[in-house]
């Protein structure tokens, strides 16, 4: 196994942990699992970049990288939802996440063919909206965990908490729009394979 598929291996354990982090009840977990995804965001640049440089690009890397990318960011979604102070409606992310299983499928019809549909442009910047807002979501997060962790959270939460839902919906009202109509152009670009089927 290559470098670029190693850290997109490391990037499927890095999900979990960061997953097992934003839960744990110790100090500064939110912190440490800031620190996670941001390494695990850098880890998915790195191995692209890396594979394109060297000739590397395996179909595993194709096929899974993608896959890697999807755990990552509905890990950190779905926890979003649950943790309120998020304040990230359920709705959008299960239209992400809808989103993102008609797109695999059709990854999996194509390789089924055997093709190996690589990640398009539009969902390249798809995926840099959700990490973005993710990002932003956490930050917040990791300055109110330290905030408390030196007893100054009530404050904190006075100056911010009051406009950081309004700010959060807008935010991921945007990547909700990013994410369907990527996922549409995805569809209508590899329109193709439907038809063979049809065929």
């Amino acid at each position: 196994m290559n470098l670029p598929n190693k850290l997109t291996s490391m990037r499927v354990v890095l999900s979990f942990l960061f997953l097992f982090l934003l839960w744990v009840k110790i100090p500064f977990n939110m912190l440490a699992a800031w620190v996670v995804f941001a390494v695990a965001v850098a880890s998915d640049f790195y191995d692209g970049m890396i594979a394109r440089r060297h000739g590397t690009v395996t179909d595993f890397g194709t096929l899974m990288d993608p896959v890697a990318d999807k755990m990552l960011i509905c890990a950190a979604l779905i926890s979003f939802v649950q943790l309120k102070v998020t304040h990230v409606p359920a709705w959008m992310v299960v239209v992400i996440i809808s989103r993102e299983f008609i797109v695999t499928s059709l990854r999996l019809l194509a390789l089924s063919k055997g093709q190996v549909l690589a990640a398009g442009r539009w969902g390249k910047h798809k995926t840099v909206s959700q990490v973005a807002s993710i990002m932003i979501i956490l930050t917040f997060l990791a300055i109110r965990d330290v905030a408390f962790g030196f007893g100054t959270g009530e404050r904190f939460l006075e100056l911010f908490e009051a406009h950081f839902a309004h700010f959060v919906y807008m935010l991921m009202l945007l990547t909700v729009t990013l994410t369907v109509g990527s996922g549409l152009f995805y569809l209508y670009e590899n329109r193709g394979i439907f038809w063979e089927e049809r065929v």
